[in-house]
């Protein structure tokens, strides 16, 4: 890649440039557009003008201002499906933009690079805010102190293994989802065991998509289970469900149900609200001591 010779080229005051996208999802895939006439080939990618991506103004800006932009398109591509859409495939993708020669694609400049954030889709077509690289910048880092764990079960805080059955189940549709709520057989799982739990889409169209679990309950030999909302692209009849244990973050549930206590990341002894405005007892030792002894 040689940034001389695109401005050299640019110096001439006739040029010949374009855009390249291309789009690195976190599964591995990655995608190839233009808004030249013609495919352009470079970095081991085809980079297609069909289902053609466009951009607002692209700004740069000095010091560590986060640079945000958006892209435009159409799910006319058949590598651009609202199902993958939908299913979070495009989420937190990476995608870079490059200003290219199309007579010598050798002669290029990066004008882009971040991440895919919100995208919203109407009418046949999306739109995709674009993060640049300060973004992380924006987020909240270190603790919070409050009486429910902080870490997510099965993370390296948690430190639960989620491959452990005890914890997950998978379960082969007999018939597709319609709506949230949906009966599996009982198992050998305990009432209530998957309630604030997840469910994964685990193969099919909708692989990949998540729900939390609302409710979980076995009455009459069957697991009634329901959805804090339906999928976007429902599970058809074969298609694989994950089950995953359930935590509400209390220092209780992880202590009996996990046997995970040490790595319980709350602090169920912190006062609560009305501690603050407590006034002192008018009976008793008043030492200062714990008010929880």
């Amino acid at each position: 890649m040689s940034r001389a010779e695109l401005f050299a080229h640019l110096e001439t005051g006739v040029t010949h440039t374009c855009r390249a996208w291309e789009i690195a999802r976190t599964d591995g895939v990655r995608l190839g557009f233009t808004d030249h006439d013609r495919p352009l080939s470079f970095d081991g990618l085809d980079f297609t003008p069909q289902g053609g991506l466009t951009a607002r103004a692209l700004t740069s800006s000095a010091g560590l201002s986060v640079d945000n932009t958006a892209a435009l398109g159409v799910l006319s591509d058949a590598r651009i499906s609202e199902v993958d859409i939908a299913a979070g495939r495009f989420d937190g993708a990476e995608v870079t933009v490059w200003l290219v020669c199309w007579e010598n694609v050798a002669a290029r400049q990066v004008q882009f690079r971040g991440t895919i954030g919100e995208i919203t889709r109407a009418n046949g077509a999306f739109e995709a805010e674009l993060n640049g690289l300060a973004e992380p910048l924006n987020q909240p880092v270190g603790r919070t102190y409050l009486r429910s764990c902080t870490a997510v079960l099965g993370d390296a805080a948690c430190g639960i293994g989620l491959d452990d059955p005890a914890y997950v189940t998978t379960h082969v549709l007999a018939a597709a989802l319609d709506g949230p709520a949906f009966t599996l057989p009982e198992g050998d799982f305990a009432d209530g065991w998957f309630a604030h739990g997840l469910c994964e889409v685990v193969t099919g169209r909708a692989k990949g998509m998540q729900q939390a679990v609302r409710l979980d309950e076995v009455r009459d030999g069957r697991r009634h289970l329901a959805l804090w909302a339906p999928f976007a692209v429902p599970p058809q009849a074969g298609d694989t469900l994950r089950l995953t244990a359930g935590c509400d973050k209390r220092a209780e549930t992880c202590r009996a149900k996990f046997a995970n206590f040490v790595n319980f990341r709350g602090f169920p002894d912190i006062p609560g609200d009305d501690w603050l405005v407590s006034v002192p007892r008018s009976g008793g030792k008043n030492t200062g001591g714990s008010l929880f002894r």
